[in-house]
């Protein structure tokens, strides 16, 4: 490959990329879907409509992912999730912290760039605190408070860890069949149980779950297959096109929204390169602008008063430093990365879950304080 046709090749990763973007804001803005949301209708009313729409979005990317690996199309040692270190610590403290500050900002990263297309003001104010709080633990001060506490803990495997890999070793199975067979047994138990709630089977709950895990699939064989170079014109090493780590990456969006605000800071610097998850950012607000415009849902929204912006800043700054810790956000390690049955990303999601619930029993603590009439 000539340097000329590898610079064709990027652009056209950059432009899949954010299509599928686009698609991803535009089904959120649509349907509604949110992590955050599909948690508190499950502990305030028993609800569990959202949370069958996140169980058939992790179930199809599951059984996808897996059924791409079979076949040799994407590597899952090649993964942004994959390692050979369990870092379960950085991902249950990480993903606690990310869980209570999602719902202090009302959603996780991915739903705070769908409101900013629909309109909303607070929404973008979380997105730029989230980015500075994600650099800052990414490279700043919370970085190296983050290296030298959780980041120390873990377990190396020399297989990976992954499910599969550990899974392989122990039966004496074939990688990529284990593979294959967790993905299809995992993957297929969510979206049997999804698709068991008869109330559930319902044109935007399906659009919402197939919406969402169809477009991590396709950003995974944007990454991991079609912007795979075997060898890059200049250092004639393994490429993957136009990725910040280096490696396949599906969608996340706590990192991305950093360097998105890094390289908007430093747009002159000809080091600053657009990337997948850059255009991502981009992608899921124009995505959900234009549905939100073509069905009259785009408001402009300010915050409500000192409490509810102290409340949003708090929540962000805890996403950052919580998202960039446990190595994804609710999206990031939720669906992406748990779709590659990565022991991190599981114990990462079920942090966000436990964090998540935690805050909002706070919240519920702070209505009912404040309810109480006041001792003479």
């Amino acid at each position: 490959m000539t340097a000329a046709e590898f610079a064709a090749l990027a652009q056209q990763v950059l432009w899949a990329a954010f299509l599928v973007a686009m698609v991803f804001g535009a089904v959120v803005q649509r349907t509604g879907f949110c992590t955050m949301g599909a948690i508190s209708d499950v502990a305030s009313m028993g609800d569990w409509t959202r949370m069958r729409q996140w169980g058939l979005a992790v179930g199809l990317a599951t059984v996808g992912f897996g059924l791409f690996t079979w076949a040799g199309i994407l590597d899952p040692e090649a993964t942004l999730y994959a390692s050979r270190r369990w870092s379960w610590l950085s991902a249950l403290v990480g993903g606690a912290i990310f869980g209570f500050g999602m719902v202090l900002a009302s959603g996780c990263p991915s739903k705070a760039l769908v409101r900013v297309g629909g309109g909303s003001l607070k929404a973008l104010v979380v997105v730029i605190v989230l980015g500075v709080a994600a650099f800052a633990t990414l490279k700043g001060m919370t970085a190296v408070w983050r290296v030298a506490t959780v980041d120390r803990v873990g377990m190396d495997f020399e297989a990976g860890a992954r499910l599969p890999a550990w899974a392989a070793q122990a039966f004496g199975v074939e990688p990529r069949l284990a593979a294959l067979l967790l993905a299809l047994a995992a993957g297929g138990a969510l979206i049997a149980w999804a698709l068991g709630g008869r109330e559930f089977r319902r044109a935007d709950n399906l659009l919402a779950g197939l919406g969402i895990g169809g477009a991590v699939l396709a950003m995974w064989w944007i990454t991991g297959a079609w912007g795979f170079v075997a060898e890059h014109p200049q250092t004639l090493e393994a490429t993957f096109v136009a990725t910040n780590s280096g490696r396949a990456e599906a969608f996340s969006f706590v990192s991305p929204i950093a360097y998105t605000l890094d390289w908007v800071m430093f747009y002159s610097d000809r080091n600053k390169l657009l990337t997948v998850g850059i255009v991502s950012v981009f992608g899921a607000v124009a995505g959900s602008a234009l549905v939100a415009v073509a069905t009259r849902r785009f408001r402009w929204e300010g915050f409500g008063g000192t409490g509810d912006l102290a409340h949003h800043l708090v929540g962000a700054v805890l996403m950052g430093v919580g998202g960039v810790t446990a190595m994804g956000c609710s999206i990031g390690q939720g669906i992406s990365g748990v779709s590659t049955l990565s022991a991190t990303s599981l114990v990462a999601a079920a942090a966000m879950i436990a964090g998540a619930r935690a805050a909002l029993a706070y919240q519920v603590w702070r209505i009912e304080r404040s309810a109480a009439p006041s001792l003479p």
